[in-house]
Parts: C-alpha cells; sequence; structure tokens
C-alpha cells in the first residue's frame, strides 16, 4: 500500500541444543506475524540451535535435528506468504558456515553465509565456522533441494522491496556486506544476530543500527539472541531494533522472558525515490548480484504509523534552542555575507506585523548583533494602506522600538489612487489590481529607499508562498536578499516563538502569533481584518505537508492524500484536504515563473524552491497528469 511494508523482529525464548523445541516457537511466531500482516520476519543468529551451543555445532546430532526442525518449520508454513529469516548451520563441501535461511511458503528462496566471524575475547566462532564472504554463485543442498547461496543474494518482490541480509558481526566490520546490498538496489535490510549484553553496548548497536540505515537509506531490523541462550560466561538481552533512515521506529525492551516481536510499517517507496532526489547514492558502484524473486506477500490493509504532520517542525525530543539557533545562525550568516560582499551596511525591511515580516527582522536584527553592526542601521519601514489595522501597526511599531531599529512610516493610500488613476482603475473595484497596486507601491517604496540611503532590501516571502506563487510578481516577489525563502510558514511560527525567551518583545510575539494571516490589502471592516489568506488558498500546515512530499520523494498525489487524511485526521475531513491539494498541485505548477526569477536566499532545510539551489523546472509544464493521480 503505497509502498508500506510491515517488518517485524522477532527475539524467540530458546533452548540451547533443542531444535525441535524451538522450532515450535519460532512456527508459532511466524504465523503470528502473517496474521498480523507482516511481509518480513527476522529472527535471532543460530535460531534453532542457540547461538551457545558452540562446539556442539560440530556435532552431527545437533546439526541433524537442526535439519528436521527446519524441515519441520517448511512443512508448517506452505499457506504462509509471510518471509522469515531464520539463523542456521550449512554444510557444504565439508565446511560449516553460519548462515541465513529465508523462507516463504514451504520453500527455501536462498541462504546468505555470515562474512565476518568474531573470534576475540568472548567470541570464538572461526573454532567452528568458516567465513563465506567470497561465497557467490553458488547453490547449496538444504532440505533436500538445491537453492542459491552466497553473499550475492538479494530478494525483491513486484513492486518497491528489495532486500538483503548480513549476519551479527558483519554490521560492525569496517565495510558492512549491507553497504553493497544496499547499493545493488536493497532498501531492506535484516540481520540476524547474538550480542551479548555489557554496560552501555545497548546504546551503541542501537546507534549503529541507526546510522546504517541512515548511510544506506535504507531500513534496517535487528534481531540479537535473548534470553534462554546460555548464561554460563555473558548474558544475551534479546535486542530487537527497527530504524528507517536513520531514525529508530522501534525497539524492543530487553531481558524479556517470553518470546515476542515488534513491527513497524517502512515507506520503501520513500527510500527508493530518496535515493534519486539526494545523496550520492547513484555514484556507489553496483556489482553482480543474483535477485530472487518472492511470492505474494501479506496484503497491507491499513498502515500502523504516525504520520508527522508538520514535518518542516523539529520533533518534539529536539533542543528547540539549539534548532533555532541554528536556523537564525544561517540566515543571519548570509544576510552578513551578502552585506560584506557588497559594502552595505544598512539594511532597509517592510514591516507589516505579520509572521513574515517579524521573523526576517528578528534574523537580521541577530546579523547586526553578532557583527556588533550599528542596529540603527535597520530601517524598518511600516506601509499602511486600505486594509492595514490598528493592530498589525501597533505590533509592527512596538517591536521596532523595542528591538532599537530605525522606524519609518509611509502611507500608500494616496501612492496607490494615484496609481489607479493613472490607470484607470476603479478604486471601489476590488480585484487583483487593486491589490498588487499596493504590493507593488511597497516594493517601489522599499527599493527607492535602499537605492536613497544605500541600504539592502530584505525579502520577507517564505518557502510556503513560494510553493504557493502567493506574491505579486516584481512586488513583494522581489527583494535584494530574500531571507526567509528558505523557511516554511510553520517553521517560521516555531522560531518566532524561540524569541519570546526576549521578555521585552515576548508580549508583541504572543499577539503576532495569534493574529490571523494576511496580506491586508483589502478594506477592512470596523478595524478587523477582512482578508484571511488561509480561508483564500487554504490552511498553510496542509500545504507545508504536500509540499514536503512532494518535493523531498516525489510522492504521488494519491499518496499525499492518503498520508494527509491519517496526519490530520481530527482536523480536516478527507474532501477538504482533497480540495486544497488540488489548488496546491495547480499553484505550483503555474507560478513556477515566479521562482525562474526569485532572489537569492539561503537555503535553511533540506528542501529549497531557490533555481539556483535546488529546484530547476520549467515555467510552462502541464500539470494534468498530476490532477489525474490524486484521482487514483
Amino acid at each position: 500500500m503505497f509502498g508500506y511494508y510491515r517488518v517485524a523482529s522477532a527475539v524467540n525464548r530458546t533452548v540451547v541444543g533443542n531444535p525441535t523445541k524451538n522450532a515450535k516457537e519460532v512456527l508459532r511466531l511466524i504465523k503470528e506475524a502473517n496474521s498480523k500482516e507482516v511481509s518480513v520476519i527476522v529472527f535471532p543468529e543460530l535460531t534453532l540451535t542457540g547461538y551457545t551451543a558452540s562446539d556442539l555445532l560440530l556435532n552431527q546430532t545437533l546439526i541433524a535435528s537442526q535439519d528436521e526442525a527446519l524441515s519441520y518449520i517448511l512443512e508448517n508454513t506452505i499457506d504462509i506468504n509471510t518471509i522469515a529469516i531464520l539463523g542456521i548451520a550449512l554444510l557444504d563441501v565439508d565446511r560449516l558456515y553460519n548462515c541465513a535461511v529465508v523462507i516463504q511458503n514451504a520453500k527455501v528462496l536462498g541462504v546468505v553465509p555470515k562474512s565476518y566471524l568474531p573470534n576475540k575475547k568472548e567470541f570464538y566462532e572461526k573454532r567452528q565456522f568458516v567465513s563465506g564472504r567470497d561465497i557467490v554463485r553458488s547453490m547449496i543442498e538444504v532440505v533436500d533441494s538445491e537453492v542459491p547461496f552466497g553473499v550475492d543474494l538479494l530478494f525483491k518482490d513486484n513492486r518497491d522491496m528489495t532486500f538483503g541480509v548480513e549476519i551479527c558481526e558483519d554490521l560492525w566490520a569496517i565495510t558492512p556486506p549491507s553497504n553493497h546490498m544496499a547499493s545493488n538496489g536493497a532498501n531492506l535490510l535484516f540481520n540476524l544476530s547474538a550480542s551479548n549484553e555489557l554496560i552501555g553496548k545497548y546504546e551503541y548497536r542501537e546507534e549503529l543500527v541507526r546510522t546504517q540505515s541512515g548511510r544506506c537509506m535504507a531500513t534496517y531490523v535487528y534481531s540479537s539472541a535473548g534470553v534462554g541462550e546460555s548464561t554460563t560466561d555473558t548474558v544475551f538481552g534479546g535486542h530487537a531494533i527497527i530504524s528507517e533512515y536513520g531514525s529508530t521506529l522501534a525497539q524492543n525492551k530487553r531481558f524479556c522472558m517470553d518470546s515476542h516481536f515488534i513491527m513497524a510499517d517502512v515507506d520503501l517507496q520513500r527510500l527508493r525515490w530518496l535515493r534519486l532526489n539526494e545523496s550520492s547514492y547513484c555514484d556507489s558502484r553496483r556489482k553482480k548480484v543474483r535477485t530472487i524473486k518472492v511470492g505474494n506477500l501479506p496484503t497491507l490493509t491499513k498502515i500502523d504509523r504516525e504520520i508527522n504532520s508538520m514535518p518542516f517542525v523539529p520533533s518534539q525530543y529536539a533542543d528547540k534552542k539549539s534548532r533555532c539557533d541554528e536556523i537564525v545562525h544561517i540566515q543571519a550568516h548570509g544576510l552578513i555575507k551578502r552585506m560584506k560582499h557588497t559594502h552595505i551596511k544598512k539594511a532597509v525591511i517592510g514591516i507589516s506585523g505579520g509572521l513574515d515580516s517579524t521573523l526576517a527582522l528578528l534574523s537580521t536584527h541577530r546579523a547586526f548583533e553578532m557583527r556588533g553592526w550599528d542596529i540603527e542601521n535597520i530601517i524598518a519601514i511600516t506601509m499602511p494602506g486600505f486594509g492595514t489595522t490598528t493592530r498589525t501597526k501597533s505590533n509592527a511599531i512596538e517591536l521596532c522600538n523595542a528591538l532599537g531599529v530605525t522606524l519609518k512610516s509611509v502611507d500608500i493610500t494616496d501612492i496607490s489612487l494615484k496609481e489607479f488613476e493613472a490607470i484607470e482603475h476603479n478604486r471601489d473595484e476590488h480585484s487583483v489590481t487593486y491589490e498588487n497596486v499596493q504590493a507593488r507601491a511597497r516594493t517601489s517604496i522599499l527599493m527607492n529607499m535602499a537605492n536613497k540611503i544605500g541600504g539592502l532590501v530584505i525579502g520577507t516571502g517564505d518557502l510556503s508562498e513560494i510553493a504557493l506563487g502567493w506574491s505579486t510578481y516584481n512586488g513583494d516577489h522581489m527583494s535584494m536578499y530574500a531571507l526567509n525563502s528558505g523557511i516554511p510558514k510553520t517553521l517560521i511560527q516555531y522560531v518566532i516563538e524561540y524569541y519570546k525567551s526576549n521578555e521585552k518583545i515576548a508580549h508583541i510575539i504572543d499577539d503576532i502569533l495569534a493574529t490571523p494571516i494576511s496580506p491586508e490589502l483589502l478594506p477592512h471592516k470596523d478595524n478587523e481584518i477582512v482578508q484571511e489568506t488561509e480561508s483564500i488558498v487554504g490552511p498553510y500546515e496542509l500545504h507545508d505537508f504536500f509540499l514536503y512530499h512532494f518535493i523531498k520523494y516525489g510522492a504521488k498525489p494519491s499518496k499525499i492524500l492518503y498520508l494527509a487524511v491519517m496526519a490530520f485526521d481530527s482536523k480536516y475531513d478527507k474532501e477538504s484536504i482533497k480540495k486544497w491539494l488540488h489548488l496546491f498541485l495547480k499553484r505550483f505548477f503555474t507560478q513556477q515563473f515566479k521562482r525562474s526569477c526569485m532572489p537569492d536566499g539561503p537555503k535553511v532545510g533540506t528542501i529549497s524552491l531557490s533555481p539556483r539551489a535546488e529546484w530547476k523546472m520549467a515555467s510552462d509544464v502541464d500539470f494534468e497528469i498530476w490532477l489525474k493521480a490524486l484521482e487514483q
């Protein structure tokens, strides 16, 4: 479903040296996973014998019992579509290999040997096993069948899933086999492990899994041996981890006395397209691999995963001060470089009392503070017009006075009336012309003031407005440095809240955040805003969500709609979301011409619509197929 797959990491209660008992417990978990629509479930290393069987793995009786146990599992999984990855010891050419066997519907799909054998301190695998890292293009007999055998195996369905398998120490190696698997298309990686518990080791283990998932731009599913393994000299806690592209989605509680598994729904379609859109993944070297086609997987009827409704806003676990400091520093240093390069000492900025101009002013102020420049060289200009309310004007003036910048006021009413007269426009006709005349009048004042005093005009338009083309061409669309161009509206609100730590302006910021977003270009009524942007173009939180998924990995409109319905379930109904997504797509394509000539500005997050920094698109693309895709 939309590239989502349910994967699981199991930790079965092990009886060392008794494959029959272990097989029954493993089979129970496989059946339970299948009932829960799990596509693939992975078990710990040497699942059927127990990792700590040690030298008994060289005993004929144990190996024969293991093979019987595997046959028992196969015989009882003929109707099980869930793929299971089990750890077994296999003989080939009079050598014993520590392997992962991949099974589905009573068949062995392939066998992957362990490449790196630990042979230090409490680990001594070279006593029993031989490394399989050089085995490619080979076959091996398993339960009377010849099956593919080697480290060159990948397993693939007919949609978005390609997975590879490595075993325990392989992940800890300088160059893990999973690196090569990922470079050959594996977006799902599994690890069967037997990692013992030492003080603090679980933290490093989780970090290792998480960072490997990020490096490989993949999902990494890890299962380690648990309770039931021998505690003769070391203890195994049974660590299960599922990480996706640098983030841990699920992790169990170690030292659980009972068999269990953890699950997560992972977006493999997203990972595939992220590889195209970001990083140097496509430059990685490909090797010859054998791809094994898997059978039909359990049908995922509903995605069980929290979808972040604010993808641009740092998570609740992030340190807000640290994140906001970083954002403001990117803005500030971008502006500092531009002003130093142009030998300009004054900044000119239009202040409306709205979110965007507030952040631009605060970040400009921070840049001047960082360089020790005279704050009075920030020239803030309020430009009240037909729709300006007392509330927004007062907030703008109060903020400027609190910051100590130079404040000027230029009423654009008379200028706009003269422009109406010049172009023969009826002042009572409140059309787009009526609005754009005012917007261009304000930009003209800013540009002319900058020329007069030798200043730099700071743009205030944000990434959300740029995506929608919600600006007047050659009006607020234009500036000499677009300071907010890399920051979407939802993130602007987040950063402005951070400035409330300054007690002098905290109450002003509170009111600015509570003020409806408006260009204030239509006449107000009883000093109240009558033109609310979000009632015209839709909620910015929705548009930021659409923008993220559309640009980040090129998601289809139907998938964006599905995810948005999940993310905003209690706030917007499906039809409302669909209406605003339709508008987003239409405006995004038709307004590209504004982005093609937008001014310079700093990229702040992973998404930018600058034609120089990131987004390159023709201004006259037909968008019909995207609207059709919304209906699919």
